[in-house]
């Protein structure tokens, strides 16, 4: 069955409804030499929330800035109505050591910037952007829960963390009556599949709602990439496009291997009817530990493609060779524990049924 913007989902451990699509606003500006202008992004905006969305994604440095600021413009009229998601941690002023950080001085500042820029008394969703190493998980979750009970922060969720640490933190903030994490955004995609060795059976287990982005592996999946741009020195242009593919060849995103796992996904989507961006972004939904993955696009055109993916179904001999095309080796202990002689070890030849949820 196919699901639309407004079929709404509950984020982790929460009672919020966000929809099963969030509208990232990291391209909302062009500062990073990619991105939308300041009409194009409104009429994503607009677009988005007049198919039913409410869930909207930023960071206090996004566009270094003006994502937050163009979204506080837009939000104007229905602010109450909408799902606003931030993140601090990444340094907001060159040479300033504690204005980038988890710490409660860079916590509290940057909280109040992204609160006069998204022109806002509170925000509903708050993440620890990138973890920094450094910085006590007791500062960190008190700090967050401090944020809770002025009412300037409804919820906190976490992202780029190491899955102990996450799971860490979660039981610390259960123990002492803290605001628990109710969200883990991590990169989730056919070709990055990493979170299912530890970070996504722990967000189940911990009550966080996973929310990838990137489902796209920064528009490898959609078929922009062919075999000459596996060096970088085909990437000649001076377009934002080409900026990005600069950026996604730096990040060494465009591989043999991922590019084969793109062909996979064409072939699909031929099949199908359907762009191969559209069953990208479908097979992140499939995932029941997914509540909502995140959307980038820079026009409206990319915006209603995307929007697509809500109605893709997949046959299972589909559905097995997507999984089977980006699939990873858990490895230790995940491997071993799932093997015949393990089980064997455990449990003979009886039969148990697992706990589900």
């Amino acid at each position: 069955m196919s699901l639309t913007l407004d079929t709404y989902r509950l984020l982790g451990r929460s009672g919020l409804r966000v929809s099963p699509l969030a509208l990232g606003a990291a391209t909302f500006g062009t500062e990073w030499g990619w991105g939308a202008e300041q009409d194009e992004a409104r009429k994503l905006f607009d677009r988005y929330v007049e198919r039913g969305g409410n869930f909207i994604d930023t960071a206090n440095t996004y566009t270094d800035g003006s994502s937050e600021r163009l979204l506080g413009e837009f939000t104007r009229d229905n602010r109450e109505s909408l799902v606003l998601a931030t993140k601090y941690t990444t340094l907001r002023r060159p040479g300033d050591p504690n204005s980038g950080g988890a710490h409660r001085k860079s916590l509290f500042a940057s909280v109040e910037s992204s609160l006069r820029r998204l022109n806002t008394d509170y925000i509903d969703l708050l993440y620890l952007h990138v973890w920094d190493f450094t910085t006590p998980v007791d500062e960190i979750l008190r700090g967050m829960d401090d944020l809770v009970r002025q009412g300037k922060v409804l919820y906190v969720g976490i992202c780029n963390t190491p899955a102990w640490q996450v799971s860490r933190m979660q039981a610390i903030a259960d123990l002492r009556g803290w605001s628990p994490l109710v969200a883990l955004q991590i990169e989730y995609n056919l070709v990055e599949r990493g979170g299912e060795r530890d970070l996504i059976p722990m967000a189940r287990e911990m009550g966080l709602g996973v929310v990838p982005f990137s489902p796209l592996a920064g528009g490898v999946l959609t078929g922009k990439y062919r075999r000459e741009d596996l060096t970088a020195a085909t990437v000649t242009a001076t377009s934002g496009d080409s900026t990005r593919k600069s950026f996604n060849h730096a990040a060494g995103a465009v591989t043999e291997r991922n590019l084969a796992v793109a062909d996979v996904v064409k072939d699909v989507a031929t099949e199908l009817g359907r762009t191969s961006a559209q069953v990208g972004l479908a097979w992140t939904l499939r995932n029941p530990d997914v509540t909502a993955s995140i959307i980038g696009a820079r026009t409206t055109v990319q915006l209603e493609d995307n929007l697509g993916a809500l109605e893709v179904e997949f046959t299972a001999a589909q559905l097995a060779r997507l999984d089977e095309a980006g699939a990873i080796g858990l490895g230790y202990p995940h491997d071993l524990l799932a093997g015949d002689r393990m089980r064997k070890v455990i449990t003979g030849d009886l039969r148990i049924e697992a706990r589900r949820g």
